[in-house]
């Protein structure tokens, strides 16, 4: 057993998934969390995600040797303030947070500097679907990790989180926060952003009503992604806006110059742009580990 007292913050998908994924590979002992959400709180607690619910951040992080923040981007600051007062000086904070850049601009202005107990992460796992009761144990097994650690950080923190991660079946790399965020704009901040924007488009139309009634696996596929929780990829975007700005400006004018090679029909460009497509995706898809 690596924790003696695990305490997560934010009861939804990911923070329920570590839970669940730790415990089943006997890594922790007692599991605390906290949720503003009185009812995520107690499903948590009657799944047995956790063995206790506190009403409070502070109550809950008090004596764990590691705590978890499971919240959106945006609030990762404070949920971090709400955590210190409860804080025991040798306690390691790790979070989940799909950018780097601003949960670490967020902590320092917490902690007055980036503590060295504090492990930045993003694991590279999920569904479109939200909450605790859709947590799985099995979330992360074969997935990335991201760790982005600061230069104050403490080495045996560091270890301790790579380890949990590891340990619950996820291989675990690290990069630059900046170089995370820019990665992670192009491979799944923009895609977000155009899946919405696609299906709000169609919904707009004013025969929508017989658009998605006759979609096929193609459209569910390409759109899936837009059934995941409008509030988090807000902040997402917001928390990465110059990054996923920059390529969706790159994107809109893609689009542009496919529509004039339409208007002008240039239909040979057209199919070499497809199959440059189509190539780069088959190479991508024999680089996955």
């Amino acid at each position: 057993m690596s924790v003696r007292h695990l305490a997560v913050i934010g009861l939804g998908l990911i923070g329920g998934s570590f839970a669940r994924a730790l415990r089943a590979a006997g890594e922790v002992g007692r599991v605390s969390g906290y949720d503003p959400d009185p009812q995520q709180r107690q499903q948590a607690l009657r799944l047995g995600v956790v063995d206790q619910v506190y009403e409070t951040a502070e109550a809950a992080v008090r004596d764990a040797d590691l705590v978890v923040l499971a919240v959106p981007v945006l609030h990762t600051g404070e949920a971090l303030r709400a955590c210190l007062p409860g804080l025991r000086a040798d306690t390691v904070v790790t979070d989940v947070g799909s950018t780097k850049q601003s949960v670490l601009r967020e902590v320092e202005a917490v902690c007055g500097q980036l503590p060295s107990w504090f492990v930045p992460g993003h694991p590279i796992a999920g569904t479109e679907k939200s909450g605790v009761a859709n947590s799985l144990v099995d979330l992360f097994r074969n997935h990335r990790v991201v760790l982005t650690p600061h230069a104050a950080q403490s080495p045996a923190a560091r270890a301790l989180v790579a380890k949990l991660w590891q340990a619950v079946g996820a291989r675990v790399v690290e990069m630059g926060a900046a170089e995370h965020d820019a990665i992670f704009a192009a491979t799944s901040h923009l895609p977000h952003v155009i899946a919405y924007s696609f299906v709000d488009m169609l919904a707009r139309l004013p025969h929508s009503d017989d658009i998605f009634p006759n979609a096929g696996g193609g459209f569910r596929d390409f759109t899936r992604i837009a059934s995941s929780s409008a509030q988090m990829w807000h902040d997402i975007v917001r928390a990465n806006a110059g990054a996923v700005g920059e390529l969706l400006d790159r994107q809109i004018e893609e689009l542009q110059q496919i529509r004039r090679m339409m208007r002008e029909e240039r239909w040979d460009e057209l199919r070499e742009l497809f199959a440059r497509a189509r190539t780069a995706r088959e190479r991508y898809l024999t680089q996955i580990e």
